[in-house]
This record gives structure tokens, C-alpha cells and sequence, in this order.
């Protein structure tokens, strides 16, 4: 009798095994049969034309599907075709644009290297920095916001790419109404565009069903990032009198691009130990410490400017803060790109990639050295509560 039992329990086994592999091969066939075909919500453009949705799906085949991320999938190849089209139109223009000017250009300045590319452009970038923060308060004011959105729309481009679906209209335009609302109200200014931003967010994430809540927030980061932490330096022009008020914030953009020059040419020369080889591998520590020294320098030599209240061993300490803040900014824009595939945030600054790249480490260097001079009694100005 058990052994008739054992042997009835085995062919109930072998059974049951049977029935399981067959269902499996059911549902495997199944799905593979689900993944040749893929249904898309309607897009707000076929909405407007009529179509509501209530109505079925559209189901796409694959091999005809746009190339992007699913929420891509709705596009229809009409419009793949149109932005195809608008895409190499803007290529022939910057083509003909760049042809233009290299016929234009003086024989002995073409085919430059990459360190003349460089540094012509970031002698364009200087003087123009210098040219707008010397003219006054509002073309200071002006350079700012231009600098907060180009920067804030590369923010975004890069983040786009990472599949991610930040609204830049709105980001774009809070990070440049920053700057003008610390200009003509204080940080109570900044403080209010802050609010309206975040609620205006709010009202795009509920009545726009794609936007997710990640999206409202790299949104919000990225104007903050970009045109919020700027605030300090139209903090730092208008407290002091003129014209040292131009003066110092020179100085802060010097204490940034010498914090940048020595890490370069000593990192460049002796630098052998990584400073974080998984987020900017070509960062040393040989480079950090010497661009700390830099920037303690240009600090040391913002004592003598008249204006403001700083002693040499405060400008000292001061220098060696906002050092670290360029290094962790730039290491924190290093992040960003490497995280979204990115070797460059953009192309407008040839040798230097984009504007963002440029002037990663100014934006905590800027809101920190506002922070430590309000403080620490560097400057007359009045924080209001």
C-alpha cells in the first residue's frame, strides 16, 4: 500500500508539473504577443482636434514606433518627419554661420589648438563679465538674468535627456525673475518668486497628467540652482557703495576663475592623486589644494577695497570657504552631466563647453560669500525678517 500511494503522489506530481509548464508557455506566448503591440494615450494636439479620451487607444507597432522614451510613443511619423526637417534646417544654418565666419577669419588664427579655442573664449567671457558688472547696477542686473536662463536651459536639456519632463517655461523664467526681484526687493523679493514658482508647479502637476511629481521638482532645483543662489552676488553690488560695490563682485568672479587656474595648471603639472575619480576623474588633490590657495589670495587682496569691513585673517577663512563651495559646485555640475550622459552641458562657450560648465562654481561661491559677508558684518546690509 505505500508504495502504491508514493507512486500515485508521484504521477499527481508529474501531472501538476505538466499543467504548470504548459500554463507557463501559455502566458509567455501571451506576452510576447502583448509586447508586439503598444497602446499610447492621446496627445494634447489630438485632443484639440477632437478626439476625446474616452476613445481607444492607438496601438503602434513597434518597428514603426519614434525612437525616445514612452511618453514619446504618441508621436505620429508626420510629426517625426517635421522635426527631422526643422533639425537639419538648423544644422545648414550653423553651418553656413561657422563657414562665414572661418572665411572671415585671418589665416593665422585658423585651425587653432584647443587651449587657443579656449582661451579666446574665456577672454570673450571676461570681458564681457568685467564690461557689464563695472557699468552699473542694472546691466549687472541684466547679465545675470541673461547668464541664470541660458544656464537654466542647459540644466534642463541635460535633465531631458535623462528622461526626465521638468517644465523649463516655468523654470527658465523663475530662475531669471530671481535676479530682478532681489534687485528692486531684497531677498523678500526672491523669497515671493520662490512661492508663485512652486505654486505655479503645483497647478502644471495636476492638470497636466504626465508631469510626475520628480519632474516638479527637478523644475523648482533647477531655477533655484541657476538663478536662485546668483541672488547673492546683486546682494553683495548693491550693500556696497559705489563704485566698490562693481569692484567686489569682480573680485568674487576673480576668487572663482583663480580657484579654477591654479587647480588646472597644478593639476595639470603634479597632479597625481584623484580628487573623486567616479565624478571628475581628471580632478586631483595636488589641484584642489592649489586652487583653494587661489582663491585665498584673490580674498586677501579684497581687504584693501574700500567699502567694506574685512581683515586679512577674515579674508583668509572667507577665501577658504567659498573655495570649497567652487569645488563642490563644480563637482556637483560634474554629477549632473555624468549621471545624463553628458561630456559637456552645452556648445555656446567653444573649448569650454557650455555656460553652465563655466560657471558651475560661481553659484555656491556666490550665495556663500553673500552668506559669510552679511554675517560676519563684511557689508551694510539688512536682513529682513
Amino acid at each position: 500500500m505505500p508504495e502504491e500511494r508514493n507512486d500515485q503522489l508521484t504521477d499527481t506530481q508529474r501531472a501538476a508539473r505538466e499543467q504548470l509548464e504548459r500554463r507557463v508557455t501559455e502566458l509567455i506566448e501571451q506576452a510576447d504577443q502583448r509586447a508586439a503591440l503598444f497602446q499610447a494615450r492621446p496627445t494634447t494636439k489630438e485632443l484639440d482636434e477632437g478626439r476625446s479620451v474616452q476613445d481607444p487607444a492607438i496601438i503602434y507597432d513597434p518597428e514603426a514606433a519614434p525612437p525616445g522614451p514612452p511618453w514619446h510613443y504618441d508621436v505620429t511619423p508626420d510629426e517625426v518627419a517635421e522635426k527631422q526637417q526643422k533639425k537639419e534646417k538648423r544644422a545648414e544654418k550653423r553651418q553656413k554661420v561657422k563657414e562665414t565666419a572661418l572665411e572671415k577669419t585671418p589665416k593665422k588664427l585658423k585651425n587653432p589648438s584647443s587651449l587657443q579655442v579656449r582661451f579666446r573664449t574665456g577672454l570673450v567671457y571676461t570681458l564681457l563679465t568685467i564690461a557689464c558688472v563695472f557699468a552699473g547696477n542694472i546691466p549687472t542686473m541684466l547679465y545675470l538674468m541673461v547668464v541664470a536662463g541660458i544656464c537654466a536651459g542647459e540644466f534642463y536639456y541635460m535633465l531631458r535627456s535623462d528622461a526626465k519632463l521638468p517644465n523649463e517655461a516655468l523654470g527658465i523664467g523663475g530662475a531669471v525673475l530671481f535676479i530682478p526681484a532681489t534687485y528692486f526687493f531684497g531677498m523678500a523679493g526672491a523669497l515671493v518668486v520662490a512661492i508663485v514658482l512652486l505654486i505655479a508647479l503645483l497647478v502644471w502637476y495636476v492638470f497636466w497628467l504626465r508631469a510626475r511629481i520628480q519632474d516638479v521638482a527637478i523644475s523648482f532645483f533647477g531655477a533655484a540652482y541657476t538663478g536662485l543662489l546668483l541672488c547673492g552676488l546683486m546682494v553683495i553690488r548693491q550693500a556696497v557703495a559705489p563704485p566698490w560695490g562693481g569692484l567686489v563682485m569682480f573680485m568674487i568672479f576673480l576668487s572663482v576663475w583663480a580657484n579654477d587656474a591654479f587647480a588646472y595648471f597644478v593639476g595639470s603639472k603634479i597632479g597625481k592623486h584623484k580628487l573623486a575619480p567616479r565624478v571628475s576623474p581628471k580632478k586631483s588633490w595636488e589641484g584642489f589644494f592649489a586652487g583653494l590657495v587661489g582663491s585665498m589670495l584673490v580674498w586677501a587682496v579684497m581687504s584693501f577695497i574700500p567699502g567694506i569691513v574685512l581683515s586679512i585673517p577674515q579674508a583668509l577663512v572667507f577665501g577658504l570657504v567659498c573655495g570649497l563651495m567652487e569645488v563642490l559646485g563644480d563637482l556637483a555640475e560634474s554629477r549632473i552631466k555624468r549621471n545624463s550622459g553628458f561630456k559637456d552641458s552645452g556648445t555656446i562657450m567653444p573649448g569650454h563647453g557650455g555656460l553652465l560648465d563655466r560657471t558651475d562654481s560661481l553659484f555656491l561661491a556666490s550665495v556663500t560669500a553673500a552668506f559669510l559677508m552679511v554675517v560676519g558684518g563684511v557689508i551694510p546690509y539688512a536682513v529682513p525678517f
